[in-house]
């Protein structure tokens, strides 16, 4: 009887079991759904420019606080501190560590506590800036891609971690007369 690793017999294997070929399909199937992520996880760093108070410590809670998802959106690597994206390309970007808004006559809307100057001059992408927080957070969001309204809903429990000072004031609560009304 020739030996099994004979030249003559190489690449002749001997039948597998039912059962082994049926392990050896799901070990492949393990092994490509854990590959599979990981290679659609390599997608490219969202170069950013950091803030000017991005290293303040309150960015940090921030960034900490970020979620895996906006808008259903899956978060995204980036290259600067205080800094946040998501979807591919990225369509909601976020930069804490701005400075925050004075007096402004933009809209401005409280989302989930949190008050937001809406900057819409470069429609449909819209600048959302915390208003009342130091250092403020700014989220642009292309709104042919996204809702602004969605993503700054997600964003809301991260950005709270930076304690509000004043908030958003409408029409009627300003003393316009010099009143006191």
């Amino acid at each position: 009887m020739p030996h099994p690793f004979d030249s003559a017999h190489r690449g002749a294997r001997p039948a597998a079991s039912p059962a082994a070929r049926r392990s050896l399909r799901l070990a492949a199937a393990g092994l490509a759904a854990l590959t599979i992520p990981l290679l659609a996880g390599c997608s490219q760093t969202v170069p950013f420019d950091a803030a000017p108070e991005a290293s303040d410590t309150a960015c940090a809670d921030v960034v900490v606080r970020l979620p895996d998802a906006v808008a259903d959106l899956a978060k995204r690597e980036t290259n600067a501190q205080g800094t946040g994206a998501w979807g591919s390309p990225a369509v909601v970007l976020l930069r804490c560590g701005v400075t925050p808004p004075g007096p402004t006559t933009d809209r401005c809307v409280t989302v989930d506590g949190v008050d937001w100057v809406i900057d819409e001059t470069d429609a449909p992408r819209y600048r959302f800036t915390t208003y009342g927080r130091t250092p403020a957070v700014e989220v642009v969001v292309d709104g042919d891609a996204v809702s602004g309204t969605t993503a700054i809903t997600d964003l809301a429990s991260a950005v709270s971690a930076i304690p509000p000072g004043d908030g958003c004031v409408g029409a009627d609560e300003l003393d316009l007369d010099g009143t006191a009304g």
